[in-house]
């Protein structure tokens, strides 16, 4: 019994000609025409999720522009607030220090009740008067304290108002993205299905040029089919009367000199 010799298949290349392409394209169980058919199928799809995608227009990148925005914002109101509470804890600290001092200058003044000679009264007193600065030092620390703790709340305040207005045209952009997804949904779920099926009925390597070709042109159109009798209808330019037999009998796979888009028979519209 002969041994079936298994098909190998060789890896897809993204830079390959459309020479080995076009021979691919027509090794295979299925009809060229067949194949034609269902890619034409597979980008009348994606043009028509395109108009969908093309309808909700910038607003989901204006969505995730606000999100990345106001979540930005509520970043810097927390830190502003991790600040604020710093200064309070300096604030009570300087009280602390205040209440010591006062402590200290009221030991030290009555330790002046019972002075014997001049050197310790003398000392005493520049403990005293030490204290004192120390204390007015404090305070001078507090009021500096406070009016930076009034500049972070005015800071907060503004940040909260900026939060409240992004925070309703988000709300805004999102009930509109969703009227829009919400009345194109059905229709989108039944395009992405048809997509699906027919992406299944065409080979890797011809999806891997469709992708390519896809993504190298302004308008999407990798599959085109002739225009005005005689011309490409991705770029216009005139195809020579042996490329139009060739396309009329769909026993090939013809990509544009010019552009380099597949060109189908118009009959299949």
């Amino acid at each position: 019994m002969a041994k079936k010799i298994k098909k190998v298949e060789t890896p897809i290349d993204q830079r390959e000609t459309f020479v080995s392409l076009q021979k691919n394209f027509a090794d295979s169980e299925i009809s060229v025409e067949e194949k034609l058919k269902t890619l034409y199928a597979l980008q009348e799809a994606d043009s028509a999720i395109d108009r969908i995608v093309q309808l909700r227009g910038e607003l989901p990148s204006e969505v995730e522009a606000l999100e990345d925005e106001i979540s930005d914002l509520k970043a810097r109101s927390a830190e502003l607030v991790a600040v604020i509470d710093e200064f309070n804890r300096a604030i009570v600290e300087k009280k602390q220090n205040i209440v010591e001092c006062e402590n200290a200058i009221a030991k030290y003044q009555k330790q002046l009740e019972s002075i014997s000679n001049s050197r310790e009264y003398d000392s005493i007193n520049k403990e005293i008067e030490n204290q004192e600065l120390l204390r007015q030092i404090a305070e001078k620390n507090i009021g500096e304290i406070r009016y930076e703790i009034a500049d972070r709340k005015d800071e907060l305040d503004d940040l909260k108002d900026r939060i409240s207005i992004r925070g309703e045209d988000l709300s805004a952009k999102k009930d509109e993205l969703a009227s829009i997804v919400e009345s194109t949904a059905r229709e989108e779920e039944e395009l992405r299905a048809r997509r699906e099926d027919c992406a299944l009925r065409i080979d890797a390597r011809t999806m891997s040029a469709y992708e390519r070709i896809r993504s190298s042109v302004h308008n999407h159109l990798a599959v085109v089919s002739v225009f005005n009798g005689d011309s490409c209808g991705g770029c216009f330019n005139t195809i020579t009367p042996q490329r139009l037999i060739d396309i009329a009998s769909n026993k090939k796979l013809i990509i544009c000199e010019h552009c380099g888009r597949i060109i189908i028979n118009p009959d299949f519209e």
